[in-house]
């Protein structure tokens, strides 16, 4: 079965705009483990305008499930994950000034740079992943790089979906064949919910992880937060 793994940044969102600790993010990704998460993840930025450093400190210790770092490795970034040393690194090349992460790394162009912090998380046995479009010529690289897994980047799939989900699902098959033939895991997330998730799931060959926050945690408010997860969970099923 796939991983579900939950992202928390948009708990940390909420945190934010009140000041103060409600909702406790640790909180939220303890429940999240109780209610069957298989996964945390956090996405924090320079700005820490949702997840903060210091909530990756404060969850470390506490999380059982896999912990995912997701970030562009900036040398407070990879400072950050070399220190807490979580299950998994997901390197996502987002400018700073970006309200979402809207593209995959050219493993191509960066491979030298990719291959240089890809060896200094490997080397304290970090699994490392890197945030990929659906393009199957940008494998290969991943792979050179030493990359254990890609993310394929999801939101063209779930914009399209809609209208054609076979084709709006080929390119990501296609991509995800060829990080089999590479060698590498495959991993997904942004925009998956719980109407296109199952679909993806069923079609993409070898997807060991879904990261999922923003749909999941809108879900939650209207559904309750161990509902929504057992319903993702459900998908994957």
């Amino acid at each position: 079965m796939t991983k579900l793994s939950v992202n928390i940044n948009k708990i940390a969102t909420l945190r934010n705009s009140r000041g103060g600790d409600i909702p406790n993010v640790v909180e939220a990704a303890l429940n999240a483990e109780r209610f069957g998460a298989q996964g945390i993840t956090v996405h924090p930025r320079p700005d820490e305008r949702h997840i903060r450093y210091r909530d990756v400190y404060d969850l470390k210790p506490v999380l059982t499930t896999e912990f995912n770092i997701e970030g562009n490795p900036i040398d407070r970034f990879v400072d950050l994950v070399l220190d807490v040393r979580p299950t998994q690194v997901t390197l996502v090349p987002d400018a700073h000034n970006a309200i979402t992460s809207n593209a995959g790394w050219d493993t191509v162009t960066h491979k030298a740079f990719l291959k240089e912090v890809i060896a200094r998380f490997k080397a304290s046995g970090i699994r490392t992943s890197i945030f990929v479009d659906a393009r199957p010529e940008m494998i290969p690289a991943a792979a050179e790089a030493g990359a254990d897994r890609v993310e394929l980047y999801t939101e063209p799939y779930a914009k399209n979906y809609a209208a054609d989900r076979e084709a709006a699902i080929a390119p990501f098959v296609e991509t995800a064949r060829e990080a089999a033939r590479c060698g590498l895991g495959v991993n997904g997330g942004h925009d998956l919910n719980l109407e296109n998730l199952k679909y993806f799931a069923e079609n993409i060959p070898n997807l060991l992880e879904v990261s999922i926050g923003h749909a999941l945690v809108a879900d939650a408010i209207y559904l309750g937060f161990e509902n929504t997860i057992q319903l993702y969970l459900k998908q994957l099923r």
